[in-house]
């Protein structure tokens, strides 16, 4: 797009948009970072959203800046994006992540983010403009990350059982209490890592294509004030809590106790720090729940509420189509705005 023709004060609304976007993001899956610490009374609810916070926002200086630049180099092809494109990607993202919310469904903010670019840009210039390697990364994990966060979960369950199978279950519960606060730190610190960047990249996207005037980014690397706006962003996001989801994740799967949950969370944050470590926008929301999915199955096959989990799966499933719709009628409306 051209520079010269965009407002500053559209770009400023669109970069407001965005972190809005990622406050939303932490709103909406704090209870991935501490539906299970919450659930087995490790901390209680207050307490567990300023300790997930801080490790959000620690996260800055742990992870490479990977997944922003799939996200904002790696899904759309060179001179399509514009404020349009970016509009409609972050209403489409919103509009999915408010109605998920309001009904308690664990869905991810990261693929409503996806699809709201996808859906936007096929709007404006059609599919033929997606970068099929990044969509075909992103879409495989959709897959991959609950999959794998069921397998780590299960396995560290095995181990766990067979590692105390000779101690009692008072001194396993005393211990795992402890051990807890490790993997919900970690969690939480993977959970940051991912998904701030991705609203990271989606600014670094608007930014490359308004020009330098705006900003003083490059190619290579998005500004300073953008990586540290959107990890805080997140962070607060957390501090605010999704309570309406904390009971779906943390019991209405299946009932956690603290060697349970040290489990899944610990399946959960070693699938997100690998994630990140490839640039993959994986979504937290399916990593735990595949974790936890995978902890209740070792522990018994009647354990877990498989009808409350295909609740979520559909959830999944209708993330990207729904909000790629939303996009797209956002992208003609802002196209009659500015």
């Amino acid at each position: 797009m051209d520079a010269i023709q965009v407002s500053f004060w559209v770009v400023a609304l669109l970069v407001v948009l965005a972190i809005a976007f990622d406050f939303m993001n932490g709103f909406h899956d704090a209870a991935n970072s501490i539906a299970t610490v919450v659930s087995t009374g490790v901390l209680k609810p207050q307490r567990a959203v300023l300790f997930a916070a801080f490790f959000n926002v620690v996260a800055i200086a742990v992870f490479e800046l990977k997944v922003a630049a799939t996200v904002g180099k790696g899904i759309v092809e060179p001179g399509i994006v514009d404020q349009h494109v970016v509009f409609g990607a972050l209403l489409g993202a919103i509009t999915w992540n408010i109605i998920t919310w309001w009904y308690g469904i664990p869905s991810s903010s990261s693929h409503a983010l996806i699809g709201g670019i996808v859906g936007a840009v096929i709007a404006k210039a059609g599919a033929g403009k997606l970068v099929g390697a990044g969509i075909a990364k992103t879409v495989a994990f959709i897959f991959v990350s609950p999959l794998l966060g069921f397998l780590l979960g299960s396995l560290m369950m095995v181990l766990v059982a067979w590692i105390c199978r000779r101690t009692s279950p008072l001194k396993v519960d005393k211990w795992f209490r402890r051990l807890q606060l490790v993997s919900a730190g970690a969690y939480s610190l993977g959970h940051g890592g991912n998904d701030a960047q991705k609203t990271i990249g989606i600014i670094w996207m608007l930014l490359i294509a308004a020009g330098p005037s705006y900003a003083l980014s490059t190619d290579k690397f998005p500004p300073a004030w953008v990586i540290w706006a959107c990890y805080l962003a997140i962070g607060m996001g957390t501090m605010f809590g999704g309570w309406r989801i904390v009971k779906t994740m943390g019991q209405r799967i299946t009932k956690l106790k603290p060697v349970g949950g040290f489990c899944a969370e610990t399946g959960g944050a070693i699938t997100l720090f690998i994630a990140t470590a490839f640039g993959v926008p994986v979504s937290t929301t399916h990593t735990i729940t595949g974790a936890i999915v995978g902890v209740g199955s070792v522990q018994h096959a009647s354990a877990v509420r498989w009808g409350v989990a295909g609740n979520i799966v559909w959830a999944w499933i209708f993330t990207i189509p729904a909000s790629a719709f939303v996009a797209a009628v956002a992208y003609w409306v802002s196209l009659q705005l500015f």
